[in-house]
């Protein structure tokens, strides 16, 4: 049996990619974000106790710093 130079189904190797600029991680970044908005949104929608309790905690920790 022979082994081959290239990357098979069980490498963890990944095939060498060009540098990303910086556009492009600001447009990934960007994506993301709104990605993680949309999630956050769809959770307030489908679990709103859940939602208001974590508001309330947030709102006691943010009274806790404040003089």
């Amino acid at each position: 049996m022979k082994s081959t130079p290239h990357a098979g189904p069980g490498s963890t190797e990944q095939p060498e990619a060009p540098p990303e600029t910086e556009a492009e991680r600001r447009r990934r970044r960007a994506r993301f974000l709104r990605e993680l908005a949309e999630a956050r949104e769809l959770r307030a929608r489908v679990q709103p106790r859940r939602t208001k309790e974590r508001r309330m905690r947030e709102a006691l920790r943010m009274r806790t710093f404040r003089i």
